[in-house]
Order: structure tokens, then sequence, then C-alpha cells
């Protein structure tokens, strides 16, 4: 069976107009920012780039729609540095249903970065991965993801190259970052938070926090 390497489904409501962001082989890509809720009843606020071929029909602020496509990143300066970002790339629109995840995002990839893990002063676990995860014509791209808990737990003993599979949101994060100058600048970071982690490798599985390996259909 074909493992899924990035596949992205979000359900959300256009919060911006779309804008001109780019053109590749004579086919422009449009940005905005979809609005996607919760089970908590927050709202994650994720870009999307869509090609015009699924504008034809056009949609505006308010309108919710239904995508499914990839995680894609790219490198972009923003005040004299190059940063890392995260975008949602849609490949198709579906049909909204009330009843669907608004929010899926399965990745298969290798860890590029030793994972960071840490606790925060409330005493929560936290590892922060980076993967690499191939896309078609010999390029990656580069996703930032989050595991808490015991899940971090597991992430924080893998090594650079690991193979992975996980299963998580895409979502947006909002932290303060302090400048050179002293002063504090607010921003959001966008990444993957991790429910389900799996080592392609030796098999062993992390599944919402509960390390196990399968072994001949043994749970050890």
């Amino acid at each position: 069976m074909e493992t899924i390497t990035n596949q992205l489904m979000l359900t959300g409501a256009v919060t911006e107009e779309p804008q001109f962001d780019h053109e590749v082989f004579g086919e422009a890509f449009f940005h905005t920012i979809l609005s996607v809720p919760r089970l908590s009843g927050a709202y994650d606020l994720l870009p999307l780039t869509v090609s015009e071929r699924l504008m034809a029909e056009g949609f505006h602020v308010g309108d919710t729609l239904a995508i499914s496509g990839q995680l894609r990143s790219y490198n972009k300066v923003l005040n004299g540095q190059g940063r890392l970002l995260l975008t949602a790339f849609a490949q198709r629109l579906r049909p909204v249903d009330e009843e669907e995840n608004p929010n899926t995002v399965f990745l298969s990839g290798a860890l590029c970065k030793p994972p960071s893990f840490r606790t925060t002063p409330f005493g929560r676990e936290i590892a922060d991965l980076m993967l690499a995860v191939n896309r078609s014509y010999g390029k990656s791209d580069y996703i930032p993801c989050i595991a808490w808990g015991r899940t971090a737990r597991f992430a924080s003993g893998l090594s650079v190259g690991d193979r992975v599979q996980l299963q998580g949101r895409f979502q947006s994060r909002a932290y303060q970052k302090q400048l050179p100058d002293g002063t504090v600048q607010e921003r959001t970071a966008y990444e993957v938070s991790v429910s389900r982690l799996t080592l392609e490798s030796s098999g062993a599985v992390e599944h919402e926090g509960a390390p196990r390996r399968y072994t001949t259909g043994v749970i050890q």
C-alpha cells in the first residue's frame, strides 16, 4: 500500500479576500486566510494558497471552503532575515461536510534536526520536531511539528534521519519574540500539532501518548 507522504484536509471560513501571490509557468496563485475551528471552540487562522484554476467560480470573505491538498514550506526574507514559512496548498475543493473533522494532516518524512525537548514551568512536556517531506521533482518541504506529553517523551528519543509517520492538525500559535533592542514583538507560528507518531524503521508506535511496539500482531 502506498504511503501517504503529505496530505492535508481543511474546512473553514475565508477571512481575507484572496490576493495575488505568485505565478508559476503562467499559472497564478492567490493567498488568503482560512479560519478553522478547534474542538475547544477556538479557531486557527491558517494561510492558504489557491490556484486560479480552483477560483473559477470565485469565493469571498465569509464563504466556507473545504480543501484537500498539502502543507508546503518556503523561505522568505522578512525584515532582513530569512524565515521558513508554512502554507496550506489547495489541490482541490471538496463538498463541505459538517460531520467531518475540519483539520487533519498526515505526513511521512525524515527528521532533519535533533528533537528539542523541554518542560514548561507548569510541568507540561513538549518536543519540537522538523520533518523533511519529499515532494515531486526532487523538492522537499520542511515542516515544523510539536508533540506533547508522552508523545513528546517518545519523540525526544528520535534521531536525525529517522523516518516517521504522523497524524495531527495544522495550527497557528501566537507567541512573543524579544528583539535585540529589548522590545517584544507579537508573532504567529504555524506548525503541526501531533496526535499520533510512528517510527517507520522499527515499528515503534506512539499513539495518543502510549508507546507500543508491534511484533507479529502482538502488542508488547
